[in-house]
This record gives C-alpha cells, structure tokens and sequence, in this order.
C-alpha cells in the first residue's frame, strides 16, 4: 500500500507565494510521474502541472511562469511552488503518483490541501 500526504496549503494574499510538498510511503519500488491538481468550488478537478521520473514537466496553461513542479526521488517527494497567487487559484489541491509496488504500476491519490487567495 501506498499513502500520499500534502502539505503547505493555506491562506495567502493575491501575489504571495506557497509551497506544496507531496511526500510518498509504503511499499514503494518506484515512482513514475507525479502530477498536481486542483478543484476550485463549483469546478470540476483540472490538471495543474505534471512531471516525469527524468525531470520533464507539463503546466497547464493558467499556471504557466508562475507554478513551478519539482521533485526529489531520494526522499520520494514532489513539490509545487505557486508564485504571483491569484484569486482564482483558490481551490483544494491533491498530489497524484504513478507508482510501481512490487507488481503492476497504478495513479494514488492525497487527501488534498487547501489553498486560499484572498485579501
């Protein structure tokens, strides 16, 4: 079994800065890519950022030069630094693994963290 854990959320003023961790445990081989997403109220969930085991990354467009994806493979850890926070980047937060056990790889799940933007 393997358990994601988020962490970092909270409240911030439009234009500060936040930094999620994603940390990964349990009967890890290893892990594939990671990725972040959120769900704003009222929203549905959307891709914010992906990355690869070797390092390359995808955004979303909404995020783009302001979110910055990273990852540690030795401590099994990813990362989101959210800079020039908006508003609208307010939602629930969840990190999301592809990972190999010792069998076939599968996506996990965290629990989510929240982000708020407000002044």
């Amino acid at each position: 079994q393997v358990q994601l854990v988020e962490s970092g959320g909270g409240l911030v003023q439009p234009g500060g800065s936040l930094r999620l961790s994603c940390a990964a445990s349990g009967s890890i081989f290893r892990i594939n890519a990671m990725g972040w997403y959120r769900r704003a109220p009222g929203k549905q969930r959307e891709l914010v950022a992906t990355i690869t085991r070797d390092g390359s990354t995808n955004y979303a467009d909404s995020v783009k030069g302001r979110f910055t994806i990273s990852r540690d493979n030795a401590k099994n850890t990813g990362y989101l630094q959210m800079n020039s926070l908006k508003p609208e980047d307010t939602a629930v937060y969840y990190c999301n693994a592809n990972v190999n056990t010792y069998g076939p790889s599968r996506d996990y799940w965290g629990q989510g963290t929240q982000v708020t933007v407000s002044s």
